[in-house]
Parts: C-alpha cells; sequence; structure tokens
C-alpha cells in the first residue's frame, strides 16, 4: 500500500501530460544569410523544408496545418548601402516571417519554423517578443557572434547566418540589428549550447565571453551532463523566467554523422543527445516556438539524413524523461 508522499507521487506519475499547444509549421526555405561554398555557388539550404516534409516530418511532428513562405531570391555580390550580403531581402523576409509567428502565438499555436539558415532567427524572435522580454536557447555548433566590432566589415562582404546572434542582441548593421530600438533578446536572457571553436587560438568573436551570454560549449556540456545544462538553461534571471525561443542550428551535430550543413565539425552532439537536450527543455513548458535551420539537402543527394533529423525532432518532441 502506498501511503502519503508515494501515494501522490504514484497519482503524478499516472496522469496524463498537459497539453500541447497545437504545432503550426512554418515553412521558411531562405538561403539568404549563407556565403556560397565556391564561385557560382548557391547554398542549398533553401531545400530543407521540402526534403523535410518528404520524410513525413509533418506526422511525425503532428503538425496540425502548414503555411509556406515564397523563396526568396539569392545573390552572391553585395546590396547597396549594405554590408551583410541579401541584407535588405533578409530584413524584408524575416518581417514577412514575424507576422505568421505573431500571428500563430496570439492564436495559442506553437510555431515550428522550418528553414533555410540562421537569419530567419530574427524574424522568429521579432514575432515572438510581446509585453514581456523574451529568452533565447541558441543550440548551434557556433556562437554566430559575428559583427564589425570582431571583423572588417570593409574588408568582406558578411553573412547573416554567421552573426545571427550578435545581430538579435542588437550588435551590427542597424538594417537587421535594430528592431524597433532595442535589441530583439537581452544578453542575459540568451543561453548558447554547443559551441565547438572557443579552444582555437584563432576564435574569431571571442568578445563574446565578455558579455551576459550564459555559454556552455560542446566539451562542457559533455562533461556536465545534459540535465545539468538544462537546469541552469531554466534558472531564473534577475528574478525572471522567460518564455523562450529554441533556435537548432544542424551544424551542432558531430560531422561524423552530419556533414550536410555548410561547416560541419567536431566535436558535436549524436542524434541521440540533441533529442534529449531539445527534450528536456521542450518539456519544461518554456518554450513557445522553435527553429531548425542548416540543413543541406544539395549536400544529401540521397536524402539519408532527411529521416534521422525528422527521427530526432520527434523524438524530443515525444521526450518525457
Amino acid at each position: 500500500m502506498l501511503t502519503g508522499g508515494g501515494f501522490i507521487a504514484a497519482a503524478m506519475s499516472e496522469a496524463p501530460p498537459p497539453e500541447q499547444p497545437r504545432r503550426l509549421a512554418i515553412m521558411a526555405p531562405t538561403n539568404l544569410g549563407l556565403r556560397p561554398l565556391r564561385p557560382g555557388h548557391v547554398p542549398g539550404a533553401w531545400r530543407a523544408p521540402e526534403a523535410l516534409e518528404a520524410a513525413g516530418f509533418a506526422a511525425a511532428l503532428s503538425i496540425e496545418s502548414v503555411v509556406r513562405l515564397e523563396r526568396p531570391a539569392y545573390r552572391t555580390e553585395a546590396s547597396p548601402g549594405s554590408r551583410i550580403r541579401n541584407g535588405p531581402e533578409i530584413r524584408r523576409f524575416n518581417e514577412r516571417l514575424a507576422e505568421i509567428v505573431a500571428g500563430a502565438l496570439s492564436a495559442g499555436r506553437f510555431p515550428v519554423v522550418i528553414g533555410g539558415d540562421c537569419s530567419l532567427l530574427l524574424g522568429c524572435l521579432s514575432g515572438a517578443r510581446g509585453a514581456e522580454p523574451i529568452g533565447l536557447v541558441h543550440v548551434d555548433g557556433h556562437s554566430d557572434f559575428y559583427h564589425p566590432g570582431n571583423y572588417d566589415s570593409a574588408a568582406r562582404l558578411g553573412s547573416a547566418a554567421g552573426m545571427d546572434l550578435a545581430l538579435a542582441t542588437g550588435r551590427g548593421e542597424p538594417l537587421l540589428a535594430d528592431w524597433g530600438g532595442a535589441p530583439l533578446v537581452d544578453d542575459a536572457l540568451v543561453s548558447q549550447i554547443g559551441e565547438r571553436d572557443e579552444l582555437d587560438p584563432d576564435y574569431d568573436y571571442r568578445d563574446i565571453e565578455a558579455t551576459r551570454i550564459r555559454r556552455f560549449p560542446v566539451r562542457a556540456v559533455k562533461r556536465s551532463g545534459l540535465a545539468s545544462v538544462v537546469r541552469s538553461v531554466l534558472a531564473p534571471v534577475e528574478g525572471r523566467e522567460p518564455g523562450l525561443w529554441l533556435h537548432v542550428d544542424l551544424d551542432v551535430l558531430d560531422a561524423e554523422i552530419m556533414a550536410a550543413v555548410d561547416s560541419p565539425g567536431s566535436p558535436g552532439f549524436s542524434y541521440a543527445e540533441l533529442a534529449e537536450l531539445l527534450g528536456r527543455l521542450l518539456a519544461s513548458g518554456r518554450v513557445i516556438g522553435l527553429d531548425v535551420t542548416i540543413y543541406d539537402p544539395d549536400l544529401d543527394p540521397d536524402r539519408r539524413h532527411a529521416p534521422r533529423i525528422v527521427d530526432c525532432l520527434a523524438e524530443a518532441f515525444a521526450w518525457r524523461g
């Protein structure tokens, strides 16, 4: 016989999980934030929504409805008035994405944005922020913190997919860093998980270490464990426990298992580790939406990675500990 706390614990374990918001998929086929890998190359990340949809994404994640954005035109040359490749087009695309994300949240839905490249994070955050501050969990094999303070923007054309976290925190060209006079997210409400290059003596954006962004490089995560990292990510900041947007760049997976991204590398997470990390975050109830980026089907001609990505996401949403 169970008595006292034992009975309560048993009853809680048998209770059904809380009802989840209905999921709306937003297919965002953009490659605007990526650099060409060679002369004349057009990055193929824009094909990811189609490839993941063909791999059963909607059914696996219990998607209720799908919105598809039109693919924007990619240009390799500089745009007038901007030192960010495709800068004006990125702004326009993200303004439209922000409208859809905001509408989904106001209707009580959980937006799942399938990209595309990391520049779409700006539209996600713009649409997700409201009267209360929003937090960001940035799961990425790189911190994406390039801005004119740590590289010469006059010497080379910038790529927004390598600066999305800097732009989201208000650093960089106003075209993409200024969204109403304030950063899309405050440094103190950002957690970056998965950086793999911080031990490199040529680590380009080491100034991130002087910010209030909470950093969990991949080696440290593997040492401390996913449960510990998620507890730290979810800990209050200045008494606040904001809703969180979850950004997932699939180059956080180890190159041994995921080469179909523009910047693969090691060390990285396994599919099981990524599913658990995302699952623990989603199970907290704090995450209000997420985006998935950087898978490039052109680098995966037999599409063998697409079903694995879908399975990983499905496991994350089904995760119960």
